[in-house]
């Protein structure tokens, strides 16, 4: 079989394991000797492995500053954070925390050297002007495994309200220098988080897998991440569970392999429907994700066997299927027992409904209206409005 024509991005170097966080000022210490660290609010500095981050930094001798971001990063948060630190002499950023935190340290990183305001480059809503470059070292450490955010050249931010957005600033010098994943680091993540982190890795990777964009390499780290998250999603979510440190790795694994495929291959119809979700109502990422990928994946398999019934993703659609349930169903009956299989797991995750965050039937056009963006591009099939629609519909 000829093998097609493909790309590959940039990608971070990328440092996996256990205790891996331990090499984070080795790291920082190669770029320069003035460091700014990009947390969270407590999740990483109320913790050990925070101690002793800072106490190598001092005996290395790096001049360090922090920042905490606390919510989802918005334009406003990064232009004020390039303001404050850009004549300090930051040599290296650091981001150590789930994805809004990596996302900040993106933007800031982009943005120390000229100074700009990230509105000028935040696609669909920005300036329009184009980035140049260059970014300061980025070293990116998630404490969470669910947006892949390490492995990507994209920095979300968003303003909320029925008047706000949910837009990336993009570029391959965005993109970590080096990626720390220490499974680890997840020990302290709430059930809620792992519930709804993991979906969102489990979502980019099955939409990766069945992108318009796909090639045989996301195809085959696609599968490697979904086959990982299959072995380890519910040892990391059952509270006790005596697997639970390598349900944590493989979980962590999972979310890195959806960052690389995604960077790759491209979204699909739930980051799509996500992006206005998350900008007009106060829903996590995670949980549209969760809630979503059920019956975007219906709608998907419905529309491919109207209208383009031989479509390479409905084989694919039946190969998840067939991963995930062990069993050796024919294509189209895999594809409906992986549909029966996401409903069964978004009611045992007990995954919030959209009505849960205020979105009520008269918001469901002006979401649908705003979702063409970049994922829904590269969706197996385009959606029509009253398909995605009934999309929302059946998760409100």
């Amino acid at each position: 079989m000829p093998i097609p024509a493909f790309s590959v991005a940039r990608l971070p170097e990328i440092r996996f394991g256990a205790g891996r966080v331990k090499e984070v000022a080795e790291v920082v210490a190669s770029f320069g000797t003035t460091a700014l660290l990009v947390t969270g609010g407590q999740s990483f500095v109320s913790t050990p492995q925070w101690s002793a981050l800072i106490s190598t930094l001092d005996a290395l001798g790096i001049a360090w500053q922090s920042l905490r971001v606390t919510q989802e990063p918005s334009p406003q948060l990064v232009d004020e954070a390039v303001a404050r630190y850009r004549d300090t002499g930051i040599q290296v950023v650091v981001g150590i925390g789930g994805g809004s935190v990596l996302d900040a340290a993106k933007a800031i990183a982009g943005l120390l050297v000229c100074g700009n305001s990230v509105m000028d480059y935040l696609e669909g809503v920005g300036r329009g002007l184009s980035y140049k470059g260059p970014a300061v070292p980025l070293v990116a450490v998630p404490t969470t495994a669910g947006t892949g955010s390490e492995a990507t050249k994209n920095a979300v931010l968003s303003v909320q309200g029925i008047e706000g957005f949910k837009k990336s600033f993009r570029h391959e010098a965005l993109v970590p220098r080096v990626a720390i994943i220490d499974p680890e680091l997840l020990v302290s993540c709430p059930k809620h988080l792992i519930a709804s982190n993991g979906l969102d890795a489990f979502t980019q990777l099955l939409e990766s897998y069945v992108s318009l964009n796909a090639s045989p390499l996301t195809d085959a780290l696609a599968l490697s991440g979904l086959e990982a998250f299959e072995d380890g999603f519910w040892a990391a979510w059952e509270t006790g569970h005596p697997q639970a440190a390598d349900g944590l790795g493989s979980i962590a694994y999972a979310s890195l392999m959806s960052g690389i495929t995604l960077a790759q291959a491209g979204l699909g119809s739930v980051h799509g429907l996500a992006s206005p979700l998350g900008a007009y109502f106060p829903i996590p990422h995670g949980v549209v994700c969760g809630t979503l990928v059920a019956e975007a994946t219906a709608a998907n398999i419905d529309a491919l066997r109207q209208r383009e019934p031989h479509a390479p993703a409905l084989r694919k659609y039946a190969n998840v299927a067939r991963l995930l349930t062990g069993r050796q169903d024919a294509d189209a009956a895999a594809c409906d027992a992986l549909v029966e299989l996401l409903r069964a797991w978004c009611e045992r995750l007990q995954l919030p409904r959209l009505s849960h965050f205020g979105m009520a039937r008269e918001h469901v056009d002006m979401v649908v209206d705003n979702s063409r963006g970049g994922s829904m591009r590269t969706n197996p099939i385009v959606l029509e409005p009253a398909e995605l629609a009934r999309v929302l519909l059946s998760r409100l």
